[in-house]
């Protein structure tokens, strides 16, 4: 093919192009560029830069190549750099010289950002989906395990009786937000940056718009310069990453607490745990565990890319190089972990007996004591010291509130009546019948609500597909 080192009087060092290659990584972008090529050479026909003849022989060549590169039989050269060089070369081989004219009007510069674009939104497509699958096994538990009670904690202490759903479904709505995050990184995505050359658009009459719609994307870029060096829209999908993978990673820290012989609230399948290669009674979260730690790995290459971006000038910078792989690596371990997240999920046990056994400790009941003085007219602030004084008469005899006597109460407000030993848990959850609160009848219309959500998902997705 055509030499683009043309400027130089002598080939690049062994080690230089070992050195500033990235074919080993980008290659991955060989669809989006084929995508990309093939609509670039249309535009070409219809701007007249290329006969009609001429882009059928291009269009058909990059068409081979691509199914070449497809079936495992493309035979990739890294002193061609790139993805780009590598295609164009391969394209040269099957139809000759006429290939060199299919780089008219664009440069390396706006055809990495095309094809990253496209790869971002396809990413974007692909981890919704991911997220979705981890949403519908916890909407799966929480559905089928709609009565069991337990306690909900604060700084890791028992605080208040809540439903079993409701805990779960509290992830449901980190992950919607998640999918929220995700739509945005897609939007921004959603630019044409080819057409912008090298950094300052070219003198040919190319119909952008035209191309835009080709390649469905909602516009073309406003600015070439901008264009072929924003990364924005890899740091977008970084960020994205990296706050599901935290929610993730708290799923699995809970995981982990809850499997463990101290709270006995769940149960690990052991499709999805392991052993130990020296204790014999061990069953390890282990999925949970490299869950937690994987979100270390997004983190850093959230950091890696804002560090690679914050001091470049304009416009391209081969230092844009180094954004792939750290963009592919997030996707992967964020799509991989949700996928088997998901099916731990959905083939965790709860333990009934011990999740209502948490609820008997911790005096969980406290602040439904407290509520019980407000009502009958004393200030919120003097029936939380009451209540706190009571506590602790109930903590020095070793007993929980419901041992104490009404004489006890009594010591502690005039206000108390036989009625407060009516207070269960019941109550106290039925009592939180407010918006977003873990009475059963809002935790039924919560699951209502995230099941429509996926129902709504579900028919959104077959329809683009």
């Amino acid at each position: 093919m055509s030499d683009i080192r043309g400027r130089f009087s002598k080939d690049a060092a062994a080690q230089v192009n070992d050195y500033t290659a990235s074919v080993p990584y980008d290659r991955r972008l060989y669809r989006q560029d084929i995508i990309g090529s093939l609509a670039h050479t249309r535009m070409l026909e219809r701007g007249g830069v290329l006969t009609a003849d001429e882009a059928q022989l291009i269009l058909g060549g990059l068409i081979a190549v691509g199914e070449e590169i497809a079936r495992g039989t493309f035979e990739w050269r890294i002193e061609l750099e790139d993805v780009h060089m590598n295609i164009e070369a391969a394209l040269e081989d099957k139809i000759g010289q006429l290939a060199g004219k299919l780089h008219t009007g664009r440069s390396r510069n706006d055809q990495v950002a095309t094809d990253l674009r496209l790869w971002v939104k396809e990413a974007v497509t692909d981890t919704i989906s991911a997220v979705r699958g981890l949403q519908a096994a916890l909407l799966e538990q929480a559905s089928a395990n709609r009565q069991l009670v337990t306690a909900g904690y604060t700084h890791l202490q028992p605080g208040q009786p809540v439903l079993l759903a409701h805990h779960l479904l509290a992830y449901f709505e980190m992950l919607e937000r998640d999918v929220s995050r995700f739509g945005d990184a897609s939007r921004r995505a959603d630019v044409l940056p080819l057409g912008s050359g090298a950094l300052a658009g070219v003198p040919y009459s190319l119909d952008r718009e035209y191309l835009a719609a080709e390649l469905g994307f909602a516009a073309a870029s406003a600015n070439s310069m901008d264009a072929v060096s924003d990364r924005d829209f890899v740091i977008d999908y970084a960020a994205a990453a990296a706050v599901c993978m935290m929610h993730v990673s708290r799923l699995s820290e809970e995981i982990v607490l809850w499997s463990s012989a101290e709270f006995g609230f769940v149960e690990v399948d052991d499709a999805y745990a392991t052993g130990s290669s020296l204790m014999p009674q061990k069953k390890n979260p282990d999925v949970a565990e490299l869950a937690r730690g994987r979100t270390g790995r997004v983190y850093g290459h959230l950091m890696g890319l804002l560090t690679l971006l914050k001091g470049l000038p304009l416009s391209y910078n081969r230092d844009l190089q180094e954004d792939k792989e750290a963009l592919f690596d997030s996707a992967d371990t964020l799509v991989s972990t949700l996928r088997v997240m998901a099916g731990m999920v959905r083939t965790l046990r709860f333990n009934q007996a011990n999740l209502a056994r948490a609820v008997t400790r911790g005096y969980l009941l406290a602040t439904d004591v407290a509520d019980y003085l407000v009502a009958k007219g004393l200030p919120f602030r003097e029936a939380h010291v009451a209540v706190a004084k009571l506590v602790q008469r109930a903590v020095s005899r070793g007993k929980g509130l419901e041992e104490l006597k009404l004489k006890d109460y009594r010591e502690f407000s005039e206000l108390f009546e036989q009625d407060v030993f009516e207070i269960d848990v019941k109550k106290s959850l039925a009592a939180r019948d407010v918006t977003g609160g873990t009475a059963p009848r809002r935790v039924a219309q919560a699951l209502a609500r995230a099941k429509r959500i996926l129902t709504k998902a579900a028919r959104e997705a077959t329809a683009k597909g």
